[in-house]
């Protein structure tokens, strides 16, 4: 049912209407902001963290009037500023999204002077709330509707880098690592760059299933169920490891030379690298531990992580791939010559003409 309020957009509407804004302003505190929030919108808060608290304070302990009279005087001094600093130059023809958490007071108060001015500002049914559901209902959804192809293979053959190649050639990718801001192993955060909450990469992946037509084959590379600090839905994930599976096999001389490459940030920040180690003392005790700083610190990085692979990562490999992807053959793999340019994109012109229905 169509709002009556003319100045409200229905969360159905979003969906398919949410590109025809110039913005998408979210009026929340920036600490919910950075929590998760709409993909693209920016934050103008018309209560900061301190006076968010503050309100919620007043409202508990003192009464509903009270909290609403000085929200009011708050929300509207931070509306004012925000229209000084940042939107004062725009034309008559700029049209704004907006919302806050339910789709009430801030939100509403912030639409309201828009319009009074003369701007097509809308405000958000049900707010990030309302957002919030869609993600979730959506992503049930994908998993339904989408089929993939899975390209396994063991850690440092170059999944994630043959998975770019194959989006280069067309086809429709789900980079899963590059969602989470993560590459899936104890080593695998990435140097200076915070991951996502869980709702920010759902919702991530939400704006990544946005572009991606389910009546065509998603390539995606075989992940555990938790990628660095998130975890992939479950209903995804059962959906995902029911795919049809390609191995990209590469020679462990391969492996490492790649790993080395793409994991080089450890290879300058060895404090980082030794305190990443030392999470895996538990599994095999101090003496070996040290062992490996030693290597670190002589700068044997290439026998550190040939060991590394055949201690670590390998043994569990085989079994895991057999136990949680039920599709996949030993039979069927390309293998990939070296980690050159040109072998990676030969490889994913082979994994495409294999998967060719």
């Amino acid at each position: 049912m169509q709002p009556s309020n003319p100045y409200i957009l229905s969360i159905d509407r979003f969906r398919s209407e949410r590109n025809h804004f110039d913005v998408i302003i979210d009026v929340r505190s920036p600490a919910e902001f950075a929590l998760d929030h709409v993909p693209g919108a920016m934050n103008c808060p018309v209560l900061n963290n301190e006076e968010r608290e503050q309100i919620g304070t007043l409202y508990k302990q003192v009464s509903p009037f009270a909290a609403k009279k000085l929200g009011a005087a708050l929300v509207s001094r931070n509306i004012a500023n925000h229209l000084e600093s940042s939107f004062i130059d725009f034309p008559r023809e700029w049209r704004p999204l907006i919302y806050c958490w339910r789709g009430g007071e801030r939100s509403g108060a912030f639409t309201h002077i828009l319009n009074r001015i003369g701007w097509k500002a809308m405000q958000l049914e049900g707010g990030y709330q309302g957002f919030r559901r869609t993600v979730i209902d959506d992503l049930d959804q994908a998993a339904k509707d989408f089929s993939f192809e899975v390209i396994c293979g063991m850690t440092g053959s170059g999944k994630t880098r043959v998975l770019h190649e194959i989006q280069k050639l067309g086809a429709q990718v789900l980079d899963l690592e590059g969602l989470a801001i993560h590459r899936g192993s104890v080593l695998g955060n990435e140097p200076n760059i915070e991951q996502p909450t869980q709702k920010g990469f759902e919702t991530a992946l939400w704006n990544a299933f946005q572009s991606l037509d389910k009546n065509q084959i998603v390539f995606v590379e075989s992940e555990s169920k938790k990628v660095g600090g998130v975890h992939i839905p479950d209903p995804l994930m059962e959906t995902i490891r029911s795919g049809q599976c390609i191995e990209l096999r590469s020679s462990t001389k391969t492996r490492v030379s790649w790993l080395i490459r793409e994991y080089h940030h450890f290879l300058s920040d060895t404090d980082s690298f030794k305190h990443k180690l030392g999470l895996l003392t538990s599994r095999y005790g101090k003496v070996q531990i040290a062992k490996w700083e030693e290597e670190i610190d002589a700068k044997h990085f290439e026998s550190l992580v040939e060991e590394l692979l055949v201690m670590h990562y390998d043994p569990s490999y085989q079994s895991s791939i057999e136990r949680n992807f039920p599709k996949y053959s030993a039979e069927k793999f390309v293998q990939l010559d070296d980690d050159g340019d040109e072998a990676f994109a030969k490889s994913a012109k082979a994994i495409m003409a294999a998967v060719k229905p």
